[in-house]
């Protein structure tokens, strides 16, 4: 008999816990999620996440947090999240988990790595551990680590990506996870916010949909760049930070790389963050949800957008529903 894991009643806990009333994460995004997005995000209703990262210290990271608690408190909108990458390269991961323990942050999101060393102290003061995972396998190593929920990183995720499509995804996970699920990939409207719960997932994951969005802390040419692109402009690629991504070619045009001479192999490493050619800061990421972007928006008017597109879905569904 296969082994499970996870709390099929958390499921059912999950809204009023987090507070959302979309079932959407605007997702972490390095050196573009600003602590204005967050804010914003969690005031129309859905979650967002802060990469502690995009702090350039701890000090200023917590700072991010004192903001964060003292804006929301009362907002009477969702919890917020934060994104912390427990690969053994980030120098700062255990001074980061030690100011979000002191903040309480409701959900730690973990990446690029296992979340066991998260699990005791965010559970220690009630707060949720969700692991980002790219195939079944880190899945269910992830699970078996102790992590609430996964975060199923799809086919088409902006950044780092997988190779899965959802519908595969979900289904091989669900076989041995009864706890929540959140599907990213590629997801840019309410339809696809409601095509991810219908495969089995509770919510959406959304980055790309948010690249240009006015608090987002994208450069002026970023943004541009996002609303001009299609899919075709969109390269995925180890060879830049030594896990798969999806680069926007243009942006490695600029930074006078050539494209087709990108090899792969690098190894992951995050002990330098800054370099002669900054990869992380140049060389801009984004996912098959490209085309949904056509300017830039304040994050309030895209999450209202993402709730009445939902919403029809939703209806649509229901005529299906009834007629069977």
């Amino acid at each position: 008999m296969t082994e499970r894991f996870g709390t099929a009643a958390l499921r059912d806990e999950l809204p009023a816990r987090l507070g959302y009333t979309l079932p959407a994460v605007v997702a972490p995004m390095f050196l573009v999620s600003s602590a204005a997005m967050v804010e914003a995000a969690c005031k129309a209703g859905a979650v967002a996440a802060y990469p502690s990262l995009n702090a350039r210290t701890s000090a200023g990271f917590n700072e991010v947090l004192d903001r964060l608690d003292r804006n929301l408190e009362g907002a009477n909108g969702a919890g917020y999240a934060v994104n912390l990458v427990t690969h053994r390269s980030n120098p700062r991961f255990a001074e980061d988990l030690e100011i979000c323990a002191a903040h309480r942050v409701p959900l730690i999101i973990t990446a690029l790595g296992s979340p066991a060393p998260a699990v005791d102290a965010v559970h220690a003061y009630g707060g949720l551990v969700f692991a980002d995972v790219n195939s079944p396998r880190l899945a269910r190593k992830a699970a078996a680590a102790g992590a609430d929920g996964l975060i199923l990183v799809c086919s088409g995720a902006g950044g780092h990506t997988g190779t899965m499509t959802p519908f595969a995804f979900v289904d091989e996970v669900r076989r041995f996870f009864d706890g929540p699920v959140i599907v990213a990939g590629g997801i840019s409207s309410g339809a696809g916010i409601h095509g991810a719960l219908a495969l089995g997932a509770d919510l959406a994951y959304m980055g790309t949909r948010f690249l240009a969005a006015r608090e987002s802390d994208a450069v002026a040419g970023f943004k541009q760049m996002v609303a001009e692109c299609s899919f075709d402009d969109i390269l995925c690629t180890d060879a830049i930070t030594g896990a798969l991504a999806n680069k926007l070619r243009p942006s490695i045009v600029a930074a006078g790389i050539d494209p087709d001479s990108l090899q792969s192999g690098k190894a992951f490493d995050l002990s330098a963050l800054e370099g002669s050619v900054n990869t992380w800061k140049d060389l801009w990421s984004a996912g098959h949800g490209l085309g949904a972007v056509t300017g830039s928006e304040p994050v309030g008017e895209i999450i209202a957008t993402l709730k009445d597109e939902f919403a029809a879905a939703t209806r649509r569904t229901r005529r299906w529903t009834a007629a069977a």
